[in-house]
């Protein structure tokens, strides 16, 4: 109970009582694939701790990447197809070993009447996901493929809290689905504006514009 109070802090102490109660722990290890697009959804994904990489993939395996499961946060998507029964059309991969809660699909329709803090974390979770998206295709709809890199690395950045991002530039290529030498280039192109620093396992952000 304490630990689910201290990462949902507007959860009532009954809605807190009624998740101990009928939801499942769930531990992951990092690469752990927990959605995967064409499944059905049966649960809604709480996490407690860890990260989680929310993206989609086409038909040619390709994959584009959407945005991240922190701490205190609840999968969209999942509440969405669990709840009209559908398949996801989004792949979910841990990145960091994470802690789920997975909170059936009756207990969740029923949270919604019974309690309040339920009611009000589902709508928050919508409008900010909703939110997130919009920002992501403004960012493809109206910006160049430096632009995009230079956003996507923000994100990055704001995700983990630090500036130094522990990713490969095939792993950037791939979430922005482009080729890795666009990504190397353009990477390139901001060290020399001193903007970041490329190290051999590892991006030190600098000063990205806002």
């Amino acid at each position: 109970m304490h630990t689910i109070k201290s990462v949902f802090p507007k959860f009532n102490h009954n809605l807190i009582e009624e998740i101990e109660s009928n939801a499942t722990i769930h531990q992951y290890k990092a690469g752990d694939v927990i959605i995967r697009s064409g499944q059905y959804i049966k649960s809604t994904v709480l996490v407690t701790k860890g990260k989680i990489k929310v993206y989609r993939e086409d038909d040619d395996g390709g994959e584009f990447f959407m945005y991240y499961l922190l701490p205190g946060q609840a999968c969209a998507i999942s509440m969405i197809c669990a709840t009209k029964s559908e398949k996801s059309q989004i792949t979910a991969k841990v990145v960091e070993d994470s802690e789920l809660i997975m909170v059936p699909l009756a207990m969740m329709d029923s949270w919604m009447m019974k309690h309040r803090s339920w009611y009000e974390f589902v709508i928050d979770t919508y409008r900010n996901r909703f939110e997130e998206i919009l920002v992501v295709i403004d960012s493809i709809a109206f910006r160049a493929m430096d632009e995009r890199l230079e956003f996507y690395l923000k994100r990055q950045s704001e995700a983990c809290g630090c500036n130094d991002l522990k990713m490969s530039h095939q792993d950037i290529a791939n979430d922005l689905n482009t080729s890795r030498e666009v990504i190397s280039r353009l990477l390139k192109k901001m060290e020399q504006r001193e903007m970041i620093k490329l190290h051999r396992s590892h991006i030190e952000i600098c000063k990205l514009r806002s």
